[in-house]
């Protein structure tokens, strides 16, 4: 795939922006990838001005690109801060309106929220922001259907995300949506990050676990080894000696979730890595990620991705798939 035909990225940075969301934008979009023999985008900074200084001023930003490289973007990533109250550059929320105005995808981290509402392009949308100005994100933008108790919101051409770490996982998402599931686990493996589905809760407290350590992990390492098996939420909660009750409330409390949900989630992703791996037998995909049915495979995999489970191995097979802008 030549540079040319990557899908372009492009993060717009304002005074004040915050260096962490923007370093896991750099990092997610930004690294060659030669563990997998290609890259995955073309991505870029841009800025209004020439020198731009970051939040508190840790370090300025110069030598990156003039504004109009938004015009050529294919996802633009919009500046978030801090300082929510201060207005952002007219020529900024024009170049994002632009960008919209002509299918761009746009996507918020944390307070880039404010950015896109700003922008007016949120109006009527569904969208994420973090947890703590939840109150004052409603009160300017009550048109905006805001949802706080989600780490991402997938709104189409527009994403946003809660708290500075959950940009990871936005930004794993759109890997995921843009070249599947395997490239999207490779990349997360690059990070040693483990990827979080965008419906857990932003804040969960926990608190100090008593002796011995009720942690999930061994249990879930355990399933994802057996995911071919029939099992069940009892199957689970009898792996760690414990009720599906008092199962369930710990999945709630540590991952936000339900068992059940989490296990069909894992399926699924299986499902899907099977797939891009070339299998077109929808029956052996069923039975090795444990969906059991070709009927249950097909209406699961349509749900997570909009697509048929071949319409899916024809668009992320790491032989079928046609180089995409």
């Amino acid at each position: 795939m030549t540079q040319e035909s990557l899908h372009r990225v492009v993060a717009l940075v304002d005074a004040g922006s915050n260096p962490f969301e923007l370093g896991c934008a750099t990092e997610v979009f930004g690294l060659r990838r030669p563990e997998l023999g290609r890259d995955l985008y073309d991505f870029r900074l841009c800025a209004a001005t020439r020198r731009i200084r970051m939040r508190d001023g840790f370090f300025e930003l110069a030598g990156i690109a003039p504004l109009d490289a938004v015009d050529e973007a294919d996802t633009v990533i919009v500046p978030n801060r801090p300082d929510i109250d201060v207005p952002r550059r007219p020529a900024v929320l024009d170049a994002i309106r632009r960008a919209h105005a002509r299918g761009a995808r746009l996507v918020g981290f944390c307070s880039g929220a404010f950015t896109l509402a700003e922008a007016g392009v949120l109006d009527g949308r569904r969208a994420t922001a973090h947890w703590q100005w939840a109150a004052r994100f409603r009160s300017r933008f009550p048109r905006v259907h805001l949802e706080t108790d989600v780490l991402f919101v997938d709104d189409g051409d527009i994403l946003t995300s809660a708290g500075s770490a959950a940009a990871l996982d936005l930004g794993l998402h759109l890997v995921r949506r843009d070249h599947g599931a395997e490239i999207a686990n490779a990349v997360s493996r690059r990070l040693v990050f483990a990827h979080r589905d965008g419906g857990q809760r932003q804040f969960i407290e926990r608190p100090i676990p008593d002796i011995p350590d009720d942690s999930l992990a061994p249990l879930l390492a355990w399933a994802r080894e057996h995911l071919d098996r029939p099992l069940s939420v009892a199957d689970l909660a009898a792996r760690m000696t414990v009720s599906p009750a008092t199962l369930h409330r710990r999945f709630r409390v540590q991952l936000g979730t339900t068992p059940l949900a989490w296990l069909t989630g894992e399926r699924v992703t299986l499902a899907r890595r099977l797939l891009e791996r070339g299998e077109s037998r929808l029956d052996v995909v069923a039975r090795r990620s444990g969906l059991g049915t070709a009927t249950n495979l097909r209406a699961l995999v349509r749900r997570e991705t909009g697509l048929t489970p071949s319409e899916y191995r024809h668009r992320f097979s790491r032989d079928d798939a046609p180089g995409r802008r």
